[in-house]
């Protein structure tokens, strides 16, 4: 064996590798059963005849928040897609993990480097050498290799739980994703209806003044006395408090979108082209139990977690099994450094080693037990996932339907409450009833429409809810798809 031993040993290495990947330590990973679900309440009657596209975790969400038909939010969503420092801590952490599995990958393959050098040597006189008081000088260039024999699979173990904890990041980072866009989308309705609660409260405002000056002209002709005056006044003073009460709940939303789309709150301001609500939400399908599973970013990352973690089983198990390794080197040593190129100035080694654990006093055991505890906590929160995602679209389901027949009854009471409103107006000019009525009238308007508004904003942030429980998107073509009335 001569210069040929390096390309032997690689192609030991690679025989042996084909062998590893037949056997691997530990559990191959099984997917936990859950509950079993058979269908969601507060769905309607035809839900069954749903052709949802099949979509997986790892497909694009959509631009789902276009179902809204809203500039302003489709401008907001797309800033804070480009600029939210949340989503890029966790893109960078997507790089690092994906980084991470290629660090394990690399254990497959064979160190290889290359060692040179130049050392110059003199021996001692006063010891028993051959050639004492000589000097030398070598030079060396060598390639060596060192590769670990994967016989047991913990290294594929490894790699096997890198990819899947890199897998999870991504699936992590499609959660973030949708959790930002409907939280931009929660946050913007959320101002949208404080904005309309804004200009109810300012035109209450208007109407109280212009009360105010009518009962003072009244006092003044002897049709009106200082307790209806002192009334009004009240009024006044009480609806311009909650008018300044409103206006801090739209700054504070409104500064908390500023943050969401990555700015500077003092320098962000909604248009005020958004300010009107539509009076209904979207339809929205929910779709079946079994595709939610497939559609939750959350959900996948959870049960990749669990992969990764069923795989750190196997590595915790390998280490009770030798460790094969093969090293070796092939290059030229001479102390000539021009005779080092030649055929008598050639080197080479080759050897395996064997590392075979005896006794570690119980530090395998316990970290072999420790690993299949951290299983069994990952099938609980995978578990609990699962639950949780179930428990989201039920809420998100009823209240769909609790709000859409709450609402009807809100425009019912607002109808009436403005009715109410007039007939007192007239008969307080009319002389038939005090200013208490009149005053009482308009205060229920006012608060029966900002009821209304605050209902519109409620349904509209459940829709935002259904889409995050759902997973995004429901299909990644423009296919129409029934909707929930």
């Amino acid at each position: 064996m001569k210069t040929n031993s390096f390309i032997l040993l690689l192609t030991t290495a690679a025989a042996t590798s084909a062998f590893a990947a037949l056997s691997s330590v530990g559990p191959d990973y099984q997917r936990p059963s859950v509950a079993p679900s058979a269908a969601f309440r507060d769905l309607p009657a035809d839900s069954s005849a749903w052709k949802v596209a099949a979509p997986a975790d790892a497909v694009d969400r959509g631009a789902w928040w276009k179902i809204y038909g809203d500039d302003v939010l489709n401008d907001l969503e797309a800033r804070a897609l480009a600029a939210n420092q949340d989503l890029r801590a966790t893109m960078a952490r997507v790089d690092e993990a994906r980084a991470a599995a290629g660090l394990a990958r690399g254990s497959y393959f064979p160190d290889l480097s290359l060692n040179s050098s130049v050392s110059r040597e003199r021996t001692s006189q006063t010891t028993d050498n051959v050639f004492p008081q000589s000097e030398t000088t070598t030079y060396r260039a060598a390639l060596g290799a060192s590769w670990e024999i994967d016989l047991f699979g913990r290294v594929r173990r490894q790699v096997e739980s890198a990819r899947a904890e890199a897998e999870a990041s991504t699936a992590n980072l499609e959660s973030v994703r949708l959790s930002l866009t409907a939280e931009v989308a929660a946050n913007y309705f959320s101002l949208r209806g404080l904005g309309a609660e804004v200009k109810l409260v300012a035109d209450g405002v208007g109407i109280r003044r212009q009360t105010l000056r009518l009962i003072n002209s009244r006092r003044g002709l002897g049709a009106a006395t200082d307790f209806d005056v002192a009334r009004a006044e009240t009024e006044l003073a009480s609806t311009e408090a909650e008018s300044a009460a409103v206006s801090n709940r739209y700054s504070a939303v409104q500064n908390a979108l500023a943050v969401l789309v990555g700015e500077s709150a003092s320098a962000f301001q909604i248009p005020a082209a958004g300010a009107t609500l539509r009076a209904e939400p979207p339809g929205i399908p929910a779709g079946l139990p079994s595709q939610l599973l497939e559609r939750r970013p959350d959900i996948a990352a959870a049960e990749r977690a669990l992969v990764a973690s069923n795989a750190r089983i196997g590595v915790a198990k390998g280490a009770f099994f030798p460790a094969i390794s093969l090293t070796g080197g092939a290059g030229w040593a001479s102390g000539d450094i021009d005779r080092l190129a030649n055929s008598d100035s050639k080197l080479w080694s080759i050897g395996p080693s064997l590392y075979l654990p005896i006794f570690r006093g119980g530090r395998n055991k316990a970290n072999l037990e420790r690993s299949r505890a951290a299983y069994d906590e990952a099938v609980a929160i995978y578990r609990q996932q699962v639950l949780v995602a179930f428990r989201e679209v039920q809420d998100a389901l009823t209240a769909t339907r609790l709000l859409t027949d709450q609402s009807a009854a809100q425009s019912r009471a607002l109808a009436s409450a403005r009715h109410a409103g007039e007939l007192a107006q007239k008969r307080y000019d009319s002389g038939f009833v005090n200013l208490l009525e009149v005053l009482d009238a308009q205060r229920t308007v006012l608060t029966t429409e900002r009821a209304s508004a605050q209902l519109a904003a409620q349904r509209l942030n459940t829709s935002v809810a259904l889409v995050k429980a759902i997973g995004g998107d429901w299909s990644a073509s423009d296919q129409k798809v029934a909707m929930l009335r």
